[in-house]
């Protein structure tokens, strides 16, 4: 009985003492030190990552001037889907490992791989599947080879996430955030913003050529053979140079789990008291920005600002979501990264009051469909504010996530934690969209007793002697307000949880495990 309780004692002591060493290592100040290749590999890894996301948002691009339906639109929106789903396999690719090769490369060596065949594979039929000449889009295809390349770029980003953790010193750990920042968008920009340039033969010949061409500087097919190529190779190169540094990593936290065993420690992770209270936070986090994040821009181009030149306002904002990051990761680096988040809530809120002065005044400034440039100026600047307290909460988030990620399962970790901040940030957009019409007050011309509130009604107001619905309130503004109140009001109250969530000890985020387990 005394050999038990003293071996329980000495557990306990080892615990304990494990934990203080954990608390302490986490929270020593960041070295870069002998970890700034591991931080450039982190960073080619995650603009890898932002390819094929770039070009998917490229591709309606292309097919708009194809002449497809809003309803294929939307069927080759499906492509999007699979980083929101990502969370349903990142305990398989987190439990399935050959040891001998690296828990993480078991999976990005592969998935790489694939992702550049695919690419290659499409660079030969792609123009086919776009539709050449008067043949019509092939919508099926296309959404379900961009599907899969986006479930391949989905579980890289899983086999990344994690890998973060143990690549870099634990004090280093929140530039994994940065590299994500950073990485992903100039992937996304090279897919997107810088493809759709070079595609265009409009942009090329007005700014790049001196003979004109009725062809852009890039194509498609080259576009992705040329990536194509490039997954495979550097792959190859990792694969073969750069091993797993398991000794970055504590006692018993690399684990071999089997897959039932993965998705328990899921579920582990959901219960544990820390994470319970992070879920309500990010789940609610984001609901005073919805109004302005969702709608302000569908309100701007309704009050007149053409489409095309505000889509061109991402070309000056792609460089600072580059470079902000850089900036900012100096002040998330640290035991308490989400201070920055917490800094920068008021002035994303109190944006939404001044975007929405800034669509009641657009109508008067817009005369004739012309746009005074000064406007254009206002409005990017406006923009860039925003994107500078959106960057602060963003890299802020993420370090903190970072922080608190146990590696045992740190792609599941990792997953789960980003998966509720984009759900806290996807519904209140949702609900703020859906919101709108209901909220707007309007009246028929010709019927004071018809507020057009419904389709039908909408319908017998025209049909009638010619009336038509005018608006009395906007649903936006109601929203805007409302936003308003409840952000500061909700800022009262995760300031409290911030706070507690930053002192808890780095053992309150790990999961109980038995040595079995281990």
């Amino acid at each position: 009985m005394m050999g038990t309780n003293l071996r329980r004692k000495t557990e306990k002591n080892d615990a304990m003492e494990e934990g203080v060493a954990e608390h302490n290592h986490i929270h020593d100040k960041a070295d870069i030190r002998g970890d700034e290749k591991n931080i450039a590999i982190l960073f080619f890894l995650y603009l890898l990552q932002g390819i094929p996301l770039g070009l998917c948002g490229s591709i309606p691009m292309l097919l708009q001037n194809r002449g497809v339906s809003y309803r294929q639109q939307a069927e080759f929106s499906f492509v999007q889907w699979p980083f929101s789903l990502k969370l349903f396999w990142a305990p398989i690719v987190d439990s399935v490992f050959y040891q001998k090769f690296g828990r993480r490369k078991t999976w990005l060596i592969p998935t790489q791989y694939m992702m550049g065949m695919f690419m290659l594979v499409l660079s030969g039929h792609v123009d086919h599947w776009l539709g050449k000449e008067n043949e019509k889009p092939n919508i099926e295809m296309l959404t379900a080879l961009f599907f899969a390349l986006n479930v391949l770029a989905a579980t890289q980003d899983i086999v990344v996430d994690g890998w973060a953790l143990t690549m870099l010193k634990r004090c280093n750990v929140a530039y994994a955030s940065t590299c994500n920042s950073v990485g992903q968008t100039a992937g996304y920009f090279i897919g997107y913003v810088l493809f759709m340039a070079l595609e265009s033969a409009e942009f090329c010949n007005g700014y790049l050529r001196s003979v004109p061409s009725n062809e852009g500087i890039l194509t498609l097919p080259g576009f992705l053979y040329f990536w194509g190529w490039i997954f495979i190779v550097t792959t190859t190169f990792i694969a073969l140079l750069k091993g797993e540094n398991k000794e970055k990593v504590g006692k018993g936290e690399e684990l071999n789990t089997d897959i039932r065993h993965a998705y328990k420690l899921l579920w582990d992770i959901v219960k544990l008291p820390s994470i319970k209270t992070t879920i309500i936070f990010l789940l609610t986090a984001k609901i005073g920005f919805s109004a302005c994040d969702a709608v302000t821009g569908l309100k701007l181009v309704e009050a007149g600002i053409p489409k095309e030149k505000f889509a061109l306002m991402a070309v000056p904002m792609t460089p600072l979501q580059i470079f902000l990051p850089l900036a900012i990761s100096k002040y998330t680096v640290g035991p308490r990264p989400m201070d920055i988040y917490m800094k920068a809530m008021p002035y994303r809120l109190a944006f939404g009051l001044i975007a929405a002065c800034l669509v009641w005044i657009t109508p008067y400034i817009i005369n004739n469909g012309q746009v005074p440039m000064y406007y254009f100026i206002i409005l990017i600047v406006l923009y860039l504010i925003h994107q500078i307290s959106a960057s602060c909460m963003f890299v802020a988030s993420m370090a903190f996530f970072a922080k608190v990620s146990d590696p045992a399962v740190g792609g599941t970790y990792m997953t789960l934690l980003n998966t509720l901040s984009n759900l806290g940030a996807n519904w209140p957009a949702t609900a703020a969209l859906w919101f709108v019409d209901p909220l707007t007050l309007r009246q028929c011309s010709t019927d004071a007793s018809n507020d057009c509130s419904t389709l039908a009604e909408k319908q017998l107001c025209t049909s009638t002697n010619g009336g038509t619905c005018i608006m009395q309130l906007d649903g936006y503004y109601i929203e805007s307000l409302l936003c308003l109140i409840i952000g500061f009001s909700w800022l009262r109250w995760g300031k409290r949880k911030v706070n507690f969530l930053q002192a808890r000890p780095i053992s309150a985020w790990k999961i109980n495990l038995t040595r079995q387990n281990r």
